[in-house]
């Protein structure tokens, strides 16, 4: 990927394994917990997230994936419908602590169909919001709970997240640059 790297394959190692540990010191452990990474970069997050709370706590947590394509607020603008891809939440999610994973948070309108889509599934306890990269810019009222790296850009600019279960490289990558500094 072009780009500037700006965190390499270690990198994200060491902040996944730290937002595991923040998320069983946020739950005071492992019971009641479900992951689950919105598609397509969320999940695999939310899998590596899920292996590194097995490592830590000697504890299967179930992880799952969201499909938000239909909850999104820009269907209707968009010139082709969005894919769908099948969504599944091991154990239901009533009554238990379910941490949205996503890789990248930006204006936040992800995140609000995500709840949408949460809601066909169930009533948790909790919703907490676990990303890899912050960039800001919120267009809504939505913050995350964890947070893996904040990065601040440029509306012009985009960050790319890159894993080898999904693209065959791995890394974080911000894209546009050079657009903004002109």
């Amino acid at each position: 990927m072009t780009g500037e790297l700006l965190l390499g394959s270690a990198e994200i190692s060491r902040t996944v394994r730290r937002l595991a540990h923040e998320i069983i010191e946020n739950n005071h452990g492992a019971e009641g917990l479900t992951l689950i990474g919105l598609l397509s970069r969320g999940y695999p997050l939310a899998q590596r997230l899920g292996a590194a709370i097995e490592e830590f706590e000697s504890a299967k947590v179930p992880v799952g994936r969201l499909d938000i394509g239909p909850y999104r607020d820009d269907v209707t603008l968009r010139p082709t419908a969005p894919l769908l891809r099948p969504s599944q939440i091991p154990g239901g999610i009533d009554g238990r602590t379910v941490v949205l994973v996503d890789d990248v948070l930006f204006t936040g309108r992800s995140i609000r169909a995500a709840l949408d889509a949460l809601n066909d599934f169930g009533r948790p306890a909790r919703v907490r919001l676990a990303v890899l990269v912050d960039r800001g810019h919120r267009e809504l009222p939505i913050r995350p709970d964890f947070v893996g790296k904040n990065i601040p850009t440029g509306l012009v600019q985009h960050v790319r997240v890159r894993f080898q279960e999904t693209d065959g490289e791995e890394g974080v990558f911000i894209v546009g640059s050079e657009a903004a500094r002109a």
